[in-house]
């Protein structure tokens, strides 16, 4: 019986070489968040019913939950609230998406050389060394993030890397062939070698491209939602629950639209949308828009429950530099150009920092509560 068998260690060559190891012994693979406390560490191991853990120094049996043949890899949700969901994900499913993203950068094994300096215990870091591995392509896995670093695999013989937005603008990306970057709030002009992808732990990493569905997906809106089919989705969730509504499409829970060409526009998740009087708003809208202000180098958006309007769009701000002085008018004068009066924000906070999950993803649940935030923040 296959079992399922956690890998507790950081990026890098052990990481790559367990893995493969793992899935030629016919067993599956549970990568361990290290940014992580020890004692978390430990009970997501048992929350996923891992049968053996391997760490950097030793190997531990362990009493565990199987896992079906052809599974591949379990990998926890990196969602913005409550406990991760561990996504099943089958050796066919992360071929398909592989062969998927292999085939649109057209990788070739021979010359590119993939760079994986983002968790491998999430999606968008592990999917580059399972294509990397599954194509036969080089790959070299940093067990952390570093810019300086970044370019000079860059310079050194790296061709395609796949990054969040905050790594993004620390890098020169025009050091890479391509360059895959996800999340939320994907500024818009990016230069022509970046490409804007869509997906989740779910598809197996992204599955939209610049707006288009790789070969093979399948994109509908239905009610306002997003829904996909493609070769690469999970078999389920690791408590056995199917996700899939009863023709088989997969519900992202994210708000979008298709345009007239077949582009798909991500809003954000539904449970996110600002209704305010009367007109709904979707936060990463207004956080593109605010992305795009010279001043700006991280936002996270929200509403705030407001008597008059019901809920208030509130932005919190990063700024570039930490002595920048900007109203809310100011700022709403500038975003008048790009967005709807409705849709500008009725709230400005100026902080330091975003409060983050430790996938990179910011909390914006803990936004209206933490008590670094506390400070008086400006009205219309």
């Amino acid at each position: 019986m296959p079992k399922l068998v956690a890998l507790d260690l950081p990026g890098g060559e052990l990481f790559v070489s367990s893995l493969q190891k793992i899935w030629d012994e016919g067993h599956a693979a549970f990568p361990v968040d290290q940014r992580l406390p020890l004692e978390e560490r430990h009970k997501l191991v048992k929350r996923m019913g891992a049968s053996k853990v391997i760490t950097t120094d030793s190997e531990q049996e362990l009493t565990g939950r199987p896992v079906e043949d052809g599974d591949a890899l379990v990998v926890a949700t990196s969602g913005t609230g409550g406990s991760p969901k561990g996504v099943v994900l089958t050796h066919d499913a992360i071929v398909a998406s592989a062969k998927m993203t292999s085939e649109s950068l057209l990788v070739d094994p021979v010359s590119d050389r993939w760079l994986c300096c983002i968790p491998v215990s999430h999606i968008g870091g592990l999917s580059v060394v399972t294509r990397a591995l599954l194509t036969g392509t080089e790959v070299e896995v940093h067990s952390e993030f570093s810019a300086s670093a970044c370019e000079e695999f860059g310079r050194s013989g790296s061709t395609l890397v796949s990054l969040v937005v905050t790594a993004m603008r620390r890098v020169d990306v025009s050091l890479f062939r391509k360059v895959l970057v996800g999340g939320s709030s994907i500024p818009m002009g990016l230069p022509t070698n970046v490409v804007a992808t869509y997906g989740m732990t779910e598809t197996a990493s992204g599955v939209v491209y610049d707006g288009i569905p790789l070969e093979g997906v399948e994109i509908k809106i239905a009610d306002g939602q997003v829904f996909i089919k493609s070769p690469s989705l999970l078999r389920c969730y690791r408590n056995g629950v199917l996700p899939f509504t009863h023709d088989g499409w997969f519900p992202t829970g994210d708000g979008g639209e298709l345009d007239k060409d077949g582009k798909l526009k991500v809003f954000g998740r539904m449970e996110q949308v600002i209704v305010s009087g009367g007109e709904m708003i979707w936060p990463a809208t207004v956080e593109r828009a605010l992305t795009g202000l010279s001043w700006v180098s991280e936002v996270a958006v929200v509403g705030n429950t407001d008597e008059e309007w019901g809920e208030v769009v509130t932005a919190f701000v990063v700024p570039k530099d930490k002595g920048t002085a900007i109203s809310l008018e100011q700022t709403r004068e500038e975003l008048s150009e790009v967005l709807p009066r409705f849709a500008l924000p009725r709230a400005l906070h100026i902080v330091n920092r975003l409060p983050k999950t430790t996938s990179g993803k910011v909390a914006k649940q803990s936004l209206l509560s933490a008590s670094e935030f506390d400070n008086p923040i400006s009205r219309d």
